[in-house]
């Protein structure tokens, strides 16, 4: 089934760039959007370089979008003021030109950390309170919350996808429960645009099919992907893989100590 014309905000980034190359074939149309310049590979691609917080620019780059991929943002831990202009205010923007140009469908790159301090021992959930490990958090936990906004009060489609420890392959002993390969990274991404119409909010961990992970997958008849790969596979190629796991320690491993945020408050 062909995707039509959808947008990708974030597109230089290491997600992006995965998706990008992924959904070329598939869509009819790709507007790719970022504060890096890119150039088309191919002739189905329209770059922009704009930076999100230019609302003017965002909407005009979004015009004739039937969906949009929603990856554009700071995307670690920095100061409170960074994250809510770069995550927060772009991300009202992409909304707001969602809901002015008759945009279809929204997904939303949420994170794992805004359930950061629930227990290794917790099977979390999306419908579980948020508790975030971060100021980063915190701003994804405001994005959710502004895409079940425009979903209930303007009719938009939206998806948000908390998405885990992306990497080629899992590098440390948390990521064996964390791990998004990109193929599942793809596949996610994928069905959150394929979503059937009904599905008018949804929140869902992206995380690939990991032996030990602590979330709990999406239902099928939300978000129709079932993961394929395994962090466990590559277990033995991970020092500290072997020792067990403290089940009170929180999920978000080393995000959710103080100093990972002292370092962007004022002394």
């Amino acid at each position: 089934m062909g995707l039509g014309t959808v947008a990708l905000t974030g597109a230089a980034g290491n997600i992006g760039s995965v998706v990008r190359t992924a959904l070329r074939p598939e869509a009819e149309r790709l507007i790719l959007l970022d504060r890096v310049p890119l150039r088309p590979e191919t002739d189905n691609e329209d770059v922009h370089t704009i930076d999100l917080r230019d609302a003017a620019a965002v909407d005009s780059a979004l015009a004739g979008a039937g969906q949009v991929i929603h990856l554009g943002g700071v995307p670690d831990e920095a100061p409170l003021a960074d994250l809510l202009e770069a995550n927060v205010l772009g991300t009202h923007h992409v909304l707001e030109a969602a809901r002015r140009g008759g945009i279809e469908r929204v997904v939303l790159a949420s994170s794992n950390r805004v359930t950061g301090f629930y227990p290794v021992s917790h099977r979390t959930a999306p419908q579980h309170p948020v508790r975030p490990d971060g100021l980063y958090a915190v701003s994804k936990a405001a994005i959710e919350a502004l895409g079940q906004l425009y979903a209930d009060k303007f009719g938009l489609s939206v998806v948000c996808l908390r998405i885990g420890s992306f990497e080629p392959t899992p590098t440390e002993p948390r990521h064996l429960a964390t791990w998004l390969s990109p193929r599942d990274a793809v596949g996610y991404i994928r069905a959150a645009l394929t979503a059937p119409p009904s599905v008018r909010f949804a929140t869902a961990y992206a995380v690939s099919a990991n032996t030990r992970r602590f979330w709990e997958l999406p239902d099928p008849a939300v978000l129709g992907y079932t993961p394929v790969d395994d962090a466990e596979s590559h277990a033995r190629d991970i020092a500290g893989a072997g020792l067990p796991a403290d089940p009170t320690a929180p999920q978000a491993g080393p995000y959710a100590l103080p100093e990972f945020t002292l370092r962007h408050l004022r002394p």
